[in-house]
């Protein structure tokens, strides 16, 4: 969808304004941030989608059920309005971590706390109990912690024999 959006912007004479004319970014009343295109409002989240290396390069912004509405390519060529609100929305999005192992997962009271390696690093984190990591339309495994940050399970029947143990209890 994306592709076709930033295609046929390109191709009607808009793309000489810059690749994301006619694409607007406001922070709204409730701190989400909305993108507006051809006068269609819509609540949208940032997803980084390349290296941290280049943090205002390459965002997905997605909406609540994870399609794409927008692939922003360098957040420079957006205008100054839509560019400030994207920066904030950068800044309370978090991360998203790719797990490859799971060391131990254990329910508290309310929270459910998970020790992982990450390609980042050792983590741990907490989720609530009633937070499930959910299947990606491309495959793989993503949970929210409390926090917000994502973590991405990229290919589950490939982590080790005891992560996936681990993890398969709480996938259906």
């Amino acid at each position: 969808m994306t592709e076709v959006l930033l295609e046929r912007e390109r191709s009607s004479g808009e793309g000489a304004a810059g690749p994301h004319a006619g694409l607007a970014l406001a922070r709204h009343s409730d701190g989400r941030l909305t993108a507006v295109r051809e006068g269609r409002s819509r609540a949208v989240w940032v997803r980084p989608a390349f290296p941290w290396t280049e943090p205002a390069r390459f965002l997905s912004l997605r909406d609540d059920d994870e399609e794409e509405q927008a692939l922003i390519e360098d957040a420079a060529s957006l205008d100054p309005v839509s560019r400030s609100a994207l920066e904030e929305a950068l800044l309370v999005a978090g991360f998203v971590l790719e797990v490859t192992r799971v060391v131990a997962i254990e329910e508290e009271v309310e929270v459910r706390h998970w020790t992982v390696e990450t390609r980042q690093g050792p983590r741990s984190f907490q989720t609530r109990l009633d937070e499930w990591p959910r299947s990606l339309p491309h495959g793989g495994l993503l949970i929210r912690d409390v926090a917000g940050d994502l973590y991405h399970f990229r290919d589950p029947g490939a982590l080790d024999r005891k992560s996936r143990a681990l993890l398969w209890v709480f996938v259906d």
